[in-house]
């Protein structure tokens, strides 16, 4: 399913805190951060109907095999006249094998037998790092509006997608505060992230998603275009939680380039920061 949102709708769900961090005055007084803030806010305003946030999500049926994350479609049957599972995809995750057990991995948070997950990406309109170029400040904050605008739609849709679309916790009521702070059930970590680093995920998400829906485009490492595009999965498991994996042997990444059917000297220039 595609969403598109108008800077209004998502504006609410941007995370400020990384917002002045990425402008790098985290640590300055609140009055300061105070202004910037308006002054982006209306930026935002100034800009409202001329450019969008989009989502791009499905829901699957999945089951846990190992450390892979296996997804399934229902398709009907003529034959029998029921709908039965036709496998969509297998997505390899890496298990943590430094500091103490539990040695996570993101599988564990998928039942072996039954379950659901959710796959997604969301981006912004084009024109946030092409429309800009003539005013190097205006440029700059329209970049960092940009990426906050595509994080804060993921918040959004996975907000829709928990009450309304999966629907797992329909009565959920939680500010948007409560959300930024990750109070939600679930988790929904993105490519890219400690425990899920393998940009080169976005291949396979994209092949399942088709991302160029939503205008994204996909790089040779597997990094998104636009810039401000986020990617991931979402996870309903009320013990999920979010995990660094960390470092890496040998032994595992020969068996993670086995299972995401790549060479392991590509799969370890992808890998190469957990190695």
């Amino acid at each position: 399913m595609t969403l598109t949102y108008q800077i209004s709708q998502v504006a609410p769900y941007i995370n400020w805190v990384y917002f002045y961090h990425a402008w790098g005055i985290s640590g300055r007084p609140d009055a300061e951060k105070e202004k910037l803030r308006q002054e982006a806010e209306e930026a935002l305003r100034q800009i409202e109907g001329k450019y969008q946030a989009f989502a791009l999500f499905e829901l699957f049926d999945a089951r846990s095999e190992d450390d892979n994350i296996v997804l399934y479609r229902s398709a009907y049957c003529e034959e029998c006249g029921v709908p039965h599972p036709v496998r969509v995809a297998s997505i390899p995750c890496l298990r943590q094998q430094q500091g103490r057990p539990p040695y996570l991995c993101l599988s564990d948070f998928i039942s072996p037998v039954s379950s659901k997950i959710g796959l997604f990406s969301t981006s912004v309109s084009h024109g946030f790092e092409t429309d800009f170029d003539a005013d190097p400040y205006q440029k700059m904050m329209m970049q960092l509006l940009a990426d906050r605008l595509a994080e804060a739609a993921a918040e959004r849709m996975h907000e829709q997608v928990r009450k309304q679309y999966w629907g797992y916790v329909k009565d959920e009521n939680l500010s948007i505060d409560d959300m930024l702070i990750e109070k939600f059930q679930g988790i929904r970590p993105a490519v890219g992230y400690p425990s899920l680093p393998d940009t080169s995920l976005n291949f396979v998400i994209d092949e399942i998603l088709d991302m160029k829906q939503i205008g994204i485009r996909l790089t040779e490492s597997g990094a998104m275009k636009p810039h401000a595009s986020v990617s991931g999965l979402m996870i309903s498991n009320p013990k999920a939680r979010y995990f660094s994996i960390g470092k890496i042997g040998e032994d595992q990444l020969q068996d993670y380039a086995h299972r995401r059917g790549l060479p392991i000297e590509v799969v370890r220039k992808f890998l190469a920061a957990n190695l």
